[in-house]
């Protein structure tokens, strides 16, 4: 082989090793080797090699915004005024947050600024063709339309809501809400839907109405609660895990840490204690996994400015990668964004077949603490809920809201027994 020619064949082969250095960064770097590569002892340390950081959970900003939750309920009008409901089929209503998402998203992204209307123009446009979202809690726009790939103006990004409205037109479409805190309603001229409507018109009529329309004694407190037929719903079982080390392993990667210098030690009534350079993890045999940072904030103007909805995905990864890798059948819903003194913490609770899972101690899922930008305490409780089979027959929605005489919603209770059944409580956390 000639001089010439051994030298391209050099080149070629530096080519070829940059490029697959490369896609195994990027590769890296997109987390898509995780599940691959997280029972190798060394991956921590190239991970954060590769990411050119020291350890500990995430802090950049500019977080690539995903679903922390989707609505409890998904209402469909179609034209004829049939009207179809989801609230406790999780897989039903996931197929149809599919097909509805991008018409409620691309709605967001083309309305004009919003103007206040009358409760009666709101209880008309219900009435109409349309798509109808309620979420389990108030969740702010700037953080709803990230979820839903639209970017909002400014001067709308701070409403808070839990139900928002899409009435399809023939030459446009309106976009109505409630807004939280002062319980008025406002209407937003849109982007016409009107051709992506009739991929809806397949689903129709299942009995569903809102509480306003039922004439029940009660339903004037909960109005645009979604009532539904039929009262059989899943009972579900609870188990454990893993054990106290699992525990710690499953917390370490999710929180950051795995490849990291520690030691554990036994702490008292079946708890692992972990010690690491910039954090301490205290793992129970109930599932509770409690972090908390050591080392120092950074200082003013050191520390990235988060938004809220960059928090919000920060935890979601985070609560994503620890207890909803193991959730079973359940999902881990987003709850509320809470602002303290000189911190704020997101939470999340887990919810199965439209129901939510009350923890003992009143504790939830999880939750993410934020001060001067980055996390600096988290507690997880990992559950692993499925279903068993059988179903227990509840109060028919209709007269379990005349026996509230408010809103009200499917509940198990997680008291420490095995077997959960479902049953109705007040809405409220």
């Amino acid at each position: 082989m000639t001089g010439s020619k051994r030298a391209i064949e050099l080149i070629k082969t530096f080519l070829i090793i940059l490029l697959t250095l490369s896609a195994l960064l990027l590769a890296w770097q997109t987390r898509l080797f995780n599940e691959v590569f997280a029972a190798i002892p060394l991956y921590g340390n190239l991970v954060e090699l590769v990411r050119g950081s020291a350890g500990g959970v995430t802090e950049q900003g500019g977080a690539s915004l995903k679903e922390a939750a989707r609505p409890l309920s998904i209402v469909i009008t179609n034209e004829e005024g049939g009207r179809f409901g989801l609230k406790y089929d999780t897989e039903a209503r996931n197929a149809v947050y599919e097909r509805t998402s991008i018409i409620i998203g691309e709605a967001l992204g083309s309305a004009s600024a919003p103007s206040e209307i009358s409760e009666d123009e709101w209880r008309s446009a219900l009435s109409g063709h349309g798509v109808y979202y309620e979420y389990i809690t108030p969740i702010r726009l700037s953080v709803l339309d990230g979820w839903l790939g639209a970017k909002m103006p400014e001067t709308t990004q701070d409403i808070l809501l839990r139900r928002i409205f899409i009435a399809f037109g023939e030459e446009r479409s309106r976009l109505y809400y409630q807004d939280h805190g002062s319980g008025l309603f406002f209407g937003m001229d849109t982007a016409s839907a009107a051709a992506k409507a009739q991929e809806l018109e397949i689903y129709s009529a299942n009995g569903a109405e809102f509480a306003f329309e039922t004439g029940v004694a009660g339903s004037e407190n909960a109005p645009y609660m979604l009532i539904m037929p039929g009262s059989d719903h899943p009972e579900v079982r609870v188990t454990a895990v893993g054990s106290v080390e699992e525990l710690l392993e499953k917390a370490l990667y999710a929180f950051g840490h795995l490849g990291e210098t520690y030691h554990t030690y036994d702490g008292d009534s079946d708890t692992l204690i972990c010690v690491g350079i910039q954090f301490h993890i205290r793992v129970s045999s109930d599932g509770r996994v409690q972090y908390r940072r050591t080392d120092g904030l950074p200082a003013e103007g050191e520390a990235p400015v988060l938004s809220e909805s960059e928090m919000t995905e920060q935890a979601r990864a985070i609560a994503s990668d620890s207890i909803g890798a193991s959730s079973g059948s359940a999902e881990v819903v987003f709850e509320e964004f809470r602002r303290g003194e000189d911190s704020y913490t997101v939470f999340f609770s887990y919810y199965i077949a439209g129901g939510r899972v009350h923890l003992s101690e009143d504790m939830h899922g999880a939750s993410v603490t934020f001060s001067s930008g980055v996390v600096t305490a988290i507690e997880v409780n990992f559950r692993n809920i499925t279903f068993t089979g059988e179903l227990t027959r509840l109060l028919p929605e209709r007269q379990a809201l005349a026996a509230t005489s408010g809103e009200f919603m499917l509940c198990y209770s997680d008291t420490g027994s095995e077997n959960l059944h479902p049953f109705w409580v007040r809405y409220g956390f």
